[in-house]
């Protein structure tokens, strides 16, 4: 199929027959339809959250269903070097969402939404699960937005304790705080992975804070302003991608 890449870019998470026909799920269907008002013949870009993405065209539209004929996958790596999880404790309301959006714009790897002592939002069972797979939709749609072709993994709710006891040792483990002295650029660019841990509104208590350290997070000052959790995560995303990664 010789038609270039569209901008509309759709995630279809189920099989895509390559040079074939097939229904886009009904999320993406109504948004096609009813959000972007695309028609027969519009050029779309379909991916799959695994690195793949094909060109494509709206076959037909109906009331509730839209069919799409795509061409060949292509493997297209828009993903940072950086293998970056950030562990971001839970804050309240449309923060948590623009903190998801973002770092997926960033290049975060995966996300791992951490309660902690001070999170204004409590999480818990059903309550707990619905929130993530909100978050997952807003990864899904900063990966349509931003054209990364694999999905960052939203991680389920996890209490810090829980979570600090089976961070990989292995990754450079950076956690921010206003009061310490080591900065972004007095360290070597790391060779694996790293994870970076941002508290919520208030920061980390002190007791999370000896918690964090003992379990090999270094403390990283972002200059001398003290910055909100949403900026501050951002911020260090943005610093790390400019310093060892592909800005």
């Amino acid at each position: 199929m010789a038609r270039g890449r569209s901008l509309t870019r759709l995630y279809v998470p189920d099989e895509i027959p390559a040079h074939g026909l097939f229904d886009a799920p009904r999320d993406q269907a109504h948004h096609v339809a009813h959000v972007l008002r695309l028609a027969a013949g519009d050029a779309v870009t379909v991916f799959d959250g695994r690195g793949h993405e094909y060109a494509g065209v709206i076959e037909r539209i109906a009331k509730s269903a839209v069919t799409l004929r795509v061409g060949d996958p292509e493997r297209v790596n828009r993903e940072s070097p950086l293998a970056i999880t950030l562990a971001q404790g839970i804050s309240s309301g449309e923060r948590m969402d623009f903190t998801v959006q973002k770092a997926v714009e960033l290049g975060a790897a995966s996300i791992q939404p951490l309660a902690t002592e001070r999170s204004v939002v409590k999480l818990g069972g059903e309550r707990a699960v619905k929130r993530v797979e909100h978050w997952r939709g807003i990864a899904i749609a900063a990966c349509e937005q931003s054209g990364r072709n694999c999905v960052p993994e939203v991680h389920p709710v996890a209490s810090l304790t829980a979570w600090l006891a089976q961070v990989p040792r292995a990754a450079l483990r950076l956690t921010l705080s206003p009061g310490a002295t080591a900065t972004l650029r007095e360290l070597p660019r790391p060779d694996g992975a790293i994870v970076l841990l941002v508290g919520p509104e208030g920061g980390l208590s002190p007791r999370e804070q000896d918690d964090a350290r003992a379990a090999g997070f270094s403390p990283l000052r972002l200059g001398p302003r003290v910055l909100r959790t949403e900026t501050a995560a951002l911020a260090a995303l943005a610093a790390m991608q400019a310093t060892w990664g592909d800005f």
